[in-house]
């Protein structure tokens, strides 16, 4: 019975999830959390029913028994993006045998080394009808400071309104595009790069990781280095069993003087500690 109700609110928390990245318009599944009142609203309205069915259901099945659940996690939403989420990448021994494999089910991205994982880390991938493409690529290009020529932000003075490029708000505005740091290019317009990771698809195509570990992912690869995207890969089932996710995904964006001025990869702090360790 304990599990059947953990399984049931994680449902919930999935569906939520889900239905909150439908509802945000398309500037702000770039931008990632930015939910104005009007569209969280829409969002409530839209899951009511859904809630209450599946809360009358956890009900008749033991409600009572919810303390001792695991399966579900408690977002906190009180903290400024990013949080402290890191994940371990280990210096190949060569560079030139290493390749990258992700998996869209899974929404998890192995750096290897033959059978040896360098970096295993979660993603976030393409929302329906803006997928993330599948198929066997390579590395194109890279770029440290890349700003998103889409989506970003119009600037006018201390005025910094979400946007989309094309789409002035008024007079006397410029545009800026929304940092995409660590920019890692497979094909033309999709590549891997920083930003919030979502536990659901949240983007328009391109792979996001975790700010704290895309530098290291932009360390290990170079141009060349063989990417490989499915729907899933082996090691699902072995080292990308159980990691754990980020969690600030939710949290609010910088201050705006950081993500529309300066260097991309300023906008987010710099990792700490060694970005590649020797194993």
């Amino acid at each position: 019975m304990l599990s059947a109700i953990c399984y049931l609110l994680f449902a919930i928390r999935q569906r939520a999830l889900s239905e909150l990245s439908r509802s945000l318009p398309d500037p702000f599944l770039l931008a990632k959390n930015v939910k104005p009142v009007e569209y969280r609203s829409k969002f409530l309205l839209r899951m009511t029913k859904s809630l209450l069915r599946a809360l009358l259901l956890g009900a008749a099945s033991g409600i009572a028994l919810l303390t001792g659940c695991t399966t579900t996690e408690t977002t906190s939403t009180s903290g400024t993006f990013p949080g402290n989420y890191t994940a371990v990448a280990y210096k190949p021994k060569d560079p030139s045998a290493v390749r990258v494999k992700v998996s869209l089910e899974n929404e998890m991205v192995y750096v290897m080394e033959g059978d040896r994982p360098l970096l295993v880390t979660p993603c976030t991938i393409g929302i329906a009808g803006k997928s993330t493409p599948t198929g066997s690529y390579h590395v194109t290009g890279k770029e440290k400071d890349k700003r998103s020529a889409s989506y970003g932000f119009w600037a006018k003075d201390s005025q910094v309104i979400a946007g989309e490029s094309g789409r002035a708000p008024g007079g006397g505005y410029h545009y800026v595009g929304y940092p995409m740091p660590y920019w890692v290019e497979f094909k033309p317009e999709y590549g891997f790069h920083a930003g919030a990771v979502w536990p659901v698809p949240h983007s328009h195509g391109c792979i996001r990781l975790h700010p704290n570990v895309a530098p290291k992912f932009f360390a290990l690869v170079h141009d060349g280095t063989p990417i490989t995207i499915s729907r899933s890969q082996p090691e699902d089932a072995t080292v990308g069993k159980n990691v754990a996710r980020p969690k600030d995904y939710t949290w609010k964006d910088p201050a705006a003087s950081l993500l529309t001025t300066g260097p991309s990869s300023h906008s987010f702090p710099e990792p700490q500690g060694t970005i590649l360790v020797s194993q």
